[in-house]
């Protein structure tokens, strides 16, 4: 039946203001991937801004400050030294375990806080949302922004357990800013989908950091990659492009070996494909994030 909402463009006088557009179309956008990202380089700015202003929000009233981004992965290396180490017997090949585990956690980190604030940064910029217009990929970007200045730092504390250990990275660690490519792409895909979807599905604010929790064991930072077969560590680099980032960094900084081909060629066109569908989801959903929100 038709009604009297249907046919309201019709009655519309010529100076009334347009009508918002039918549910049924309001995600049927035609999008243009170039002109998107070009908007988006053309904001570069206002991501640094938005990456400025919280990572000073973020410690401005804790009374360690800044020091957290470095007590949190130690804490961690802490805690698989007393139970994997102990436990497990995690044969590391020579290389002192704490060493083994901080390099795994640094990657890590990047991503679950990439995910873990990035995944909000919408819904915690509602009136920017509505005052402002920008790409609204700004804000979910900036975050990951800010989760890097965070790896930038933790990776300070590596150095001073390279002193302790006396142990010096391999001159293989050239491959470091690959794996970071690579992982970078992964996490700006994963984040961008879960960043729009968030704002349609609000319990998901409630499953993400659970998922993370699990995700750290489900990723070879307490345990080594190469215990799969080879077979399988190809597969597991599809599901999970972090694997052979993780190992690839072990490989190459402490081992002196370069990451292994063929789970990295298939890690990378996988995070390639994450953020390629993540970038089109939520150029997708942009339109209504808005007023959903």
């Amino acid at each position: 039946m038709t009604t009297l909402a249907d046919r309201a463009p019709a009655l519309r006088g010529p100076d009334d203001p347009p009508a918002e557009p039918p549910r049924h179309l309001r995600y049927r956008r035609h999008l243009h991937l170039w002109s998107a990202m070009r908007e988006l380089a053309g904001a570069r700015h206002i991501i640094r801004t938005l990456a400025e202003r919280w990572i000073l929000v973020r410690y401005k009233q804790a009374v360690l400050g800044i020091a957290w981004v470095v007590i949190t992965p130690l804490l961690y290396m802490v805690a698989f030294s007393l139970l994997f180490q102990r436990v497990a017997k995690v044969d590391t090949g020579g290389v002192p375990y704490n060493l083994f585990v901080y390099v795994a956690l640094l990657p890590w980190m990047l991503f679950s806080s990439s995910v873990g604030s990035g995944t909000t940064s919408l819904l915690a910029n509602i009136p920017l949302l509505n005052k402002v217009y920008c790409p609204r990929e700004v804000f979910p970007i900036s975050f990951v922004l800010a989760a890097g200045v965070d790896f930038a730092i933790s990776t300070a504390v590596l150095g001073v357990l390279f002193a302790i250990y006396r142990f010096p990275p391999a001159a293989t660690s050239y491959w470091v800013p690959v794996l970071l490519a690579v992982h970078l792409t992964f996490t700006v895909g994963v984040t961008l989908i879960l960043s729009s979807l968030v704002v349609y599905l609000r319990d998901l604010r409630q499953m993400i950091p659970m998922l993370l929790q699990i995700g750290i064991f489900a990723t070879p930072v307490a345990w080594k990659y190469s215990q799969l077969s080879e077979a399988g560590q190809v597969a597991y680099a599809a599901a999970n492009p972090l694997a052979p980032v993780i190992d690839g960094m072990r490989r190459a900084v402490l081992y002196g070996q370069s990451p292994r081909g063929a789970a990295l060629a298939v890690g990378a066109a996988a995070a390639a494909v994450w953020l390629l569908v993540g970038y089109v989801i939520f150029k997708r959903l942009e339109t209504g994030i808005a007023d959903v929100a």
